[in-house]
């Protein structure tokens, strides 16, 4: 199984996607890179990659981080993020990976790949630390706007995620919600609790967003707009606790010994709440694999997103959400009425 990497996306590409793309390679992941052979070749010639299983596709186009999704996909039909989904497309790799702009990973996937059977929308899922395992967070980012359908779906596609990689045997799904009372949310958030409590999920009802990080559900379903803002205050608030602890170890002398004793214990949290260890977000209800990776990803980040995408493929994601959603259709009619 080949992984198909946008050696172009990302703030530090191609240096740190082909770096981390080495480092996965070097453990037995087979990479495809693809984009600007020249500068590819390039910084594989750096990291001494010969007779590894790492192979270079050119692309001549890239798509920015700023550029229109849609408009951008359409009209670059030789850029690095496309080609990637085209050898998903043709069987020349199992699964993307990139770290460029997320939309047009999804605008790519939507174009190429198409939707699974059963899925309206695809949702991009990220995994978070809690004070238990690990949870996913669906959607974050990959639809604004959503109908309570979208959500019964997203909360289909969790429960499968996070039984076949996150290894739950049975995940509990919440629904993210401004309270826990039957009557609290909008009117997205009560059709929608009433359809999933229609299905054979394991649902344990609304949660607030105190709750996430508590380890009390697996699965948080939400709107794409409102898991948006979640992740980027999640990833602000990580960053504001470091930086303030870093300087209130360095205003004392004792705060520094206490620092000394504790980094085991430091060091330990630090590699709980970096988002480099879980890699990327898959980009769940497509007809293939993608992880779609932070656009400031380290190497490290980077090697994780290409193991992520291995574990995808191999655990059969895509089947077991086809099939799932497909003993769910019904709700469909329900919605419908």
């Amino acid at each position: 199984m080949k992984i198909a990497v946008d050696a172009m996306g990302g703030d530090f590409a191609p240096a740190v996607v082909v770096e981390g793309s080495v480092q996965a390679a070097r453990e037995g992941v087979p990479v495809l890179l693809v984009g600007d052979r020249d500068r590819v070749e390039a910084e594989l010639s750096r990291h001494k990659a010969k007779g590894l299983p790492v192979e270079v596709r050119h692309a001549s186009q890239v798509v920015g981080m700023g550029e229109s999704p849609a408009q951008s996909v359409r009209r670059k039909k030789d850029s690095s993020i496309k080609v990637c989904f085209e050898l998903v497309k043709r069987g020349e790799a199992g699964a993307v990976v990139s770290a460029g702009n997320s939309g047009a990973a999804m605008a790519a996937a939507m174009l190429v790949l198409r939707k699974l059977q059963g899925v309206d929308r695809p949702a991009i899922a990220v995994s978070v630390p809690t004070m238990k395992e690990p949870a996913v967070v669906l959607d974050v980012g990959g639809n604004v706007d959503c109908r309570p359908l979208h959500l019964v779906q997203f909360a289909i596609m969790g429960d499968v995620y996070a039984r076949y990689v996150l290894k739950e045997e049975r995940p509990r799904i919440g629904l993210l919600s401004n309270g826990e009372e039957e009557g609290k949310g909008n009117e997205l958030t009560r059709l929608s609790h009433e359809l999933i409590k229609n299905t054979s999920l394991n649902y344990v009802g609304y949660i607030e967003g105190k709750d996430i990080y508590s380890g009390e559900v697996d699965v948080v379903v939400t709107d794409g707009f409102v898991g948006n803002v979640v992740l980027k205050l999640s990833e602000g608030l990580v960053a504001a606790v470091v930086t303030m602890l870093k300087r209130e170890i360095r205003s004392s002398y004792p705060a520094m010994l206490g620092y000394l004793l504790a980094r085991g214990a430091f060091r330990r949290l630090r590699k709980k709440i970096d988002y480099s260890e879980y890699g990327g977000a898959p980009l769940l209800g497509i007809n293939g694999t993608c992880i779609i990776s932070h656009g400031s990803s380290s190497a490290r980040a980077i090697k994780n997103a290409i193991f992520k995408a291995a574990e995808y493929v191999r655990e059969g994601v895509n089947a077991h959400l086809t099939e799932e959603l497909l003993k769910n259709s019904d709700l469909e009619r329900i919605v419908l009425k």
